[in-house]
Protein backbone atom coordinates (compact mmCIF):
# COMPACT_ATOMS: atom_id res chain seq x y z
CA UNK A 1 0.00 0.00 0.00
CA UNK A 2 1.40 3.39 -0.95
CA UNK A 3 1.76 6.31 1.46
CA UNK A 4 -1.63 7.78 2.30
CA UNK A 5 -2.35 11.46 1.91
CA UNK A 6 -4.84 13.46 3.93
CA UNK A 7 -6.38 16.43 2.15
CA UNK A 8 -9.28 18.74 2.92
CA UNK A 9 -12.20 18.37 0.50
CA UNK A 10 -15.34 20.50 0.16
CA UNK A 11 -18.36 18.52 1.36
CA UNK A 12 -20.28 19.16 -1.86
CA UNK A 13 -17.55 17.41 -3.93
CA UNK A 14 -18.09 14.07 -2.19
CA UNK A 15 -20.27 11.30 -3.59
CA UNK A 16 -22.28 9.08 -1.26
CA UNK A 17 -23.58 5.58 -1.92
CA UNK A 18 -25.30 4.69 1.38
CA UNK A 19 -28.06 6.03 3.56
CA UNK A 20 -27.22 6.88 7.15
CA UNK A 21 -28.74 5.75 10.44
CA UNK A 22 -30.41 8.82 12.03
CA UNK A 23 -29.90 7.58 15.61
CA UNK A 24 -26.17 7.09 15.11
CA UNK A 25 -25.87 10.39 13.23
CA UNK A 26 -27.40 12.29 16.13
CA UNK A 27 -25.09 10.73 18.73
CA UNK A 28 -22.03 11.29 16.52
CA UNK A 29 -23.00 14.92 15.90
CA UNK A 30 -23.35 15.51 19.66
CA UNK A 31 -19.97 13.88 20.30
CA UNK A 32 -18.19 15.98 17.67
CA UNK A 33 -19.85 19.17 18.92
CA UNK A 34 -19.01 18.33 22.53
CA UNK A 35 -15.37 17.55 21.68
CA UNK A 36 -15.08 20.56 19.35
CA UNK A 37 -12.97 18.42 17.03
CA UNK A 38 -13.25 15.84 14.28
CA UNK A 39 -11.09 12.98 15.49
CA UNK A 40 -10.78 10.97 12.27
CA UNK A 41 -10.73 11.72 8.55
CA UNK A 42 -13.02 9.88 6.16
CA UNK A 43 -11.79 7.60 3.36
CA UNK A 44 -12.56 8.41 -0.28
CA UNK A 45 -11.57 7.26 -3.76
CA UNK A 46 -8.95 9.66 -5.17
CA UNK A 47 -10.46 9.60 -8.69
CA UNK A 48 -14.23 9.82 -8.06
CA UNK A 49 -14.50 11.27 -4.51
CA UNK A 50 -16.82 8.37 -3.60
CA UNK A 51 -16.95 7.88 0.17
CA UNK A 52 -15.71 4.43 1.17
CA UNK A 53 -15.95 5.05 4.92
CA UNK A 54 -17.36 8.06 6.77
CA UNK A 55 -20.91 8.83 5.60
CA UNK A 56 -22.02 9.63 9.16
CA UNK A 57 -19.06 11.97 9.79
CA UNK A 58 -19.91 13.79 6.55
CA UNK A 59 -23.54 14.31 7.59
CA UNK A 60 -22.59 15.32 11.14
CA UNK A 61 -20.27 18.01 9.79
CA UNK A 62 -22.93 19.23 7.35
CA UNK A 63 -25.36 19.64 10.24
CA UNK A 64 -22.72 21.50 12.23
CA UNK A 65 -22.29 24.05 9.43
CA UNK A 66 -18.92 22.82 8.19
CA UNK A 67 -17.92 23.13 4.55
CA UNK A 68 -14.91 20.83 4.32
CA UNK A 69 -13.67 17.54 5.72
CA UNK A 70 -10.28 15.82 6.00
CA UNK A 71 -10.05 12.78 3.72
CA UNK A 72 -7.65 9.90 3.25
CA UNK A 73 -7.30 9.25 -0.48
CA UNK A 74 -7.08 5.72 -1.84
CA UNK A 75 -7.18 4.12 -5.28
CA UNK A 76 -10.52 2.27 -5.25
CA UNK A 77 -9.49 0.25 -8.30
CA UNK A 78 -6.52 -1.21 -6.45
CA UNK A 79 -6.69 -4.98 -5.85
CA UNK A 80 -5.65 -4.11 -2.26
CA UNK A 81 -9.17 -2.74 -1.65
CA UNK A 82 -12.23 -5.00 -1.64
CA UNK A 83 -15.87 -4.53 -0.77
CA UNK A 84 -17.89 -7.15 1.09
CA UNK A 85 -21.45 -7.04 2.44
CA UNK A 86 -22.06 -6.42 6.15
CA UNK A 87 -25.05 -8.77 6.14
CA UNK A 88 -24.87 -12.52 5.57
CA UNK A 89 -26.23 -13.70 2.23
CA UNK A 90 -25.98 -10.33 0.45
CA UNK A 91 -23.72 -9.46 -2.46
CA UNK A 92 -22.08 -6.15 -3.39
CA UNK A 93 -19.46 -5.08 -5.95
CA UNK A 94 -17.29 -2.02 -6.45
CA UNK A 95 -19.01 -1.48 -9.80
CA UNK A 96 -22.45 -1.32 -8.12
CA UNK A 97 -21.18 1.20 -5.58
CA UNK A 98 -19.62 3.39 -8.26
CA UNK A 99 -22.79 3.31 -10.38
CA UNK A 100 -25.08 4.22 -7.45
CA UNK A 101 -22.77 7.01 -6.26
CA UNK A 102 -22.30 8.55 -9.71
CA UNK A 103 -26.07 8.55 -10.29
CA UNK A 104 -26.69 10.14 -6.86
CA UNK A 105 -28.52 7.10 -5.47
CA UNK A 106 -28.29 5.53 -2.03
CA UNK A 107 -28.12 1.94 -0.80
CA UNK A 108 -29.45 0.99 2.65
CA UNK A 109 -27.18 1.77 5.64
CA UNK A 110 -24.37 -0.74 6.19
CA UNK A 111 -24.62 -2.30 2.71
CA UNK A 112 -20.90 -2.15 1.99
CA UNK A 113 -17.89 -2.93 4.13
CA UNK A 114 -14.63 -1.81 2.55
CA UNK A 115 -11.55 -3.84 3.36
CA UNK A 116 -7.88 -3.08 2.71
CA UNK A 117 -4.92 -5.41 2.52
CA UNK A 118 -2.39 -4.47 5.22
CA UNK A 119 0.72 -6.62 5.67
CA UNK A 120 -0.98 -9.57 3.96
CA UNK A 121 -4.14 -9.34 6.10
CA UNK A 122 -7.60 -7.97 5.16
CA UNK A 123 -8.73 -5.28 7.61
CA UNK A 124 -11.61 -2.78 7.70
CA UNK A 125 -10.53 0.30 5.75
CA UNK A 126 -10.93 2.48 8.86
CA UNK A 127 -7.49 1.20 9.99
CA UNK A 128 -5.90 3.77 7.65
CA UNK A 129 -7.93 6.65 9.17
CA UNK A 130 -5.50 7.77 11.85
CA UNK A 131 -6.52 10.16 14.62
CA UNK A 132 -6.04 13.77 13.50
CA UNK A 133 -8.15 15.86 15.95
CA UNK A 134 -9.01 18.80 13.65
CA UNK A 135 -10.83 21.69 15.38
CA UNK A 136 -14.35 22.26 13.97
CA UNK A 137 -13.50 25.91 13.28
CA UNK A 138 -10.95 24.76 10.68
CA UNK A 139 -13.70 22.91 8.81
CA UNK A 140 -16.17 25.80 8.48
Amino acid sequence: MKEKKIIFVNLDELKEHEEIRPDYLESLKKEILSDGILKMPICIDEKTCIILDGHHRLHALKRLGCRRIPCVLVDYQSPEIEVVPWREGERITKEEIIEVAIKGGRMPPKTSKHMILVNGEWKHISVIEEMINVPLEELK
